[in-house]
């Protein structure tokens, strides 16, 4: 199959790719999440997505909620990937090599506390994780490293140094795999990611979500987005979680009176974090 990512080849999108359709999976590199969805959406040699939607510590990434919902795709299923960052360098170099340090600028704030043990070496913010570990090879870089994913220095055929330097360890971010194609649920299908909106009446919201909450349904995610048409006025992505496709079923059949607009985007296996 031929994913879609953002990112360069190496970088983390690659690596949930890989965990989620196969390891021969083929890449279709994008420059940004918009070009992501665009491809998805239109090539015809492009067969499904893999797109960032949240991490455990910085949160929810909400331009690509709304990217996902007016895309008209769907979502198929999850993968959640443990952040592991690493300071790889051109073979033979060592840390007491390094004057400068390149990365994305939320890898390098992840390995802060690492980085500060090195005050002589200078942090250098790149575009992405992958990206940098590229430069370091194709430039031959040697009084630099790059902070990136274990992928990223087997394709360049870096040395890691100093695995693992993220200094929170249970860094997870959550991938949905995307495709123009709906897919049928299977029999193991346990969540679903749905859009609502609500009646701006006192009381609207809480109705829907004593509805959920009746059908047997865990809502392990509830976030809210304004309707640029209608001041002050929201809609909601809701993860709805289940043991029984049927609680969903009786769910969305309980909120069709009471929310002016209902979009299922997929209804899948819920990921595990390892």
């Amino acid at each position: 199959m031929r994913i879609a990512i953002q990112g360069f080849e190496g970088c983390f999108h690659q690596i949930a790719a890989q965990g989620y359709y196969g390891k021969h999976t083929t890449i279709e590199a994008c420059a940004s999440f918009a070009e992501l969805v665009k491809k998805v959406k239109t090539e015809k040699t492009v067969d499904a997505g893999i797109m960032a939607i949240e991490n455990s510590i910085a949160g929810s990434i909400l331009p690509n909620y709304t990217l996902l919902k007016n895309s008209g795709l769907h979502v198929t299923g999850e993968i959640y990937l443990q952040i592991k960052q690493n300071l790889m360098v051109l073979p033979g170099q060592t840390i007491n090599d390094i004057r400068e340090v390149h990365s994305h600028p939320m890898a390098l704030l992840q390995c802060i506390q690492f980085l500060e043990k090195y005050p002589h070496i200078k942090l250098v913010e790149t575009e992405d994780t992958a990206l940098s570990a590229k430069n370091v090879r194709t430039k031959k870089l040697k009084s630099t490293a790059a902070i990136a994913g274990k992928l990223a220095a087997e394709i360049y055929e870096l040395d890691i140094i100093a695995p693992n330097i993220q200094t929170e360890k249970n860094n997870y971010t959550r991938f949905l795999a995307i495709s123009k194609i709906p897919v049928a649920p299977t029999a193991d299908a346990n969540k679903a990611s749905v859009y609502f909106e609500t009646d701006h009446r006192i009381g609207s919201l809480a109705k829907v979500l004593t509805s959920i909450a009746d059908a047997g349904i865990n809502l392990s995610k509830l976030q809210s987005f304004p309707i640029p048409a209608k001041q002050w006025n929201y809609y909601f992505l809701a993860d709805m979680e289940f043991n029984d496709l049927a609680h969903f079923e009786k769910a969305k059949a309980s909120l069709l009176p009471l929310v002016p607009g209902l979009k299922v985007l997929g209804i899948y296996q819920k990921g595990e974090t390892k």
